[in-house]
């Protein structure tokens, strides 16, 4: 190994204090799709062919019955706080946070729904620690979809923020058809995914 391959492998060595929002933003070189968890650089990896395609059905069954003052985003970064810029697979934010096509994050206070597609090398941040995450910083809604069973179908948890105790609680899973009133109403169905 020469040393001009071996200083082109090295991995940055991270602050002491971890990465901000900021680092998130500006540091060269990331990878696409970098996440910010805790100060810790998180780097995703290749997805399976049901993520990309629940995501699909997901975002044209959210944009079809989508009221003018909100946007549906995928895979778009939000800053929840200094240290923690997660990126769900698809955000419903207020229609006045798109700044424009060079925009590259929304803030946590603009998100009304916030949705993960599981995947097996994120399935423990996807299921617990973004979750949390969300619901700390008040986004009202959370749905976590999952592969069920062997039809590759998705199974999509849906979950509300109680204003009590500031955690999601489950109000419904849903197979083939999901149907909910909030944050707006919405009518997706489900089995859809197998034409994709």
């Amino acid at each position: 190994m020469t040393a001009e391959s071996t200083e082109q492998s090295r991995w940055p060595m991270p602050p002491m204090d971890g990465y901000t929002v900021d680092d998130l933003f500006t540091l060269p070189d990331l990878p696409p799709h970098t996440e910010l968890i805790d100060g810790s650089l998180v780097f995703v990896s290749p997805q399976r062919y049901f993520h990309f395609t629940a995501i699909d059905l997901l975002v044209s069954g959210l944009r079809s019955t989508l009221p003018p003052e909100l946007k549906v985003a995928r895979e778009m970064t939000v800053v929840l706080d200094k240290r923690n810029g997660p990126e769900p697979d698809i955000s419903v934010v207020k229609a006045s946070a798109k700044t424009g096509p060079a925009q590259t994050h929304f803030n946590g206070t603009d998100v009304l729904l916030a949705v993960e597609v599981i995947s097996p090398e994120s399935e423990s941040r996807d299921r617990h620690t973004k979750p949390h995450k969300y619901a700390a910083a008040g986004i009202d809604h959370f749905w976590l979809v999952d592969m069920a069973g062997s039809d590759s179908r998705p199974a999509v948890q849906v979950y509300e923020l109680s204003q009590t105790t500031h955690t999601y609680a489950l109000t419904g899973i849903h197979h083939d058809h999901l149907k909910v009133d909030v944050p707006y109403t919405i009518d997706i169905d489900l089995t859809a995914i197998d034409t994709l």
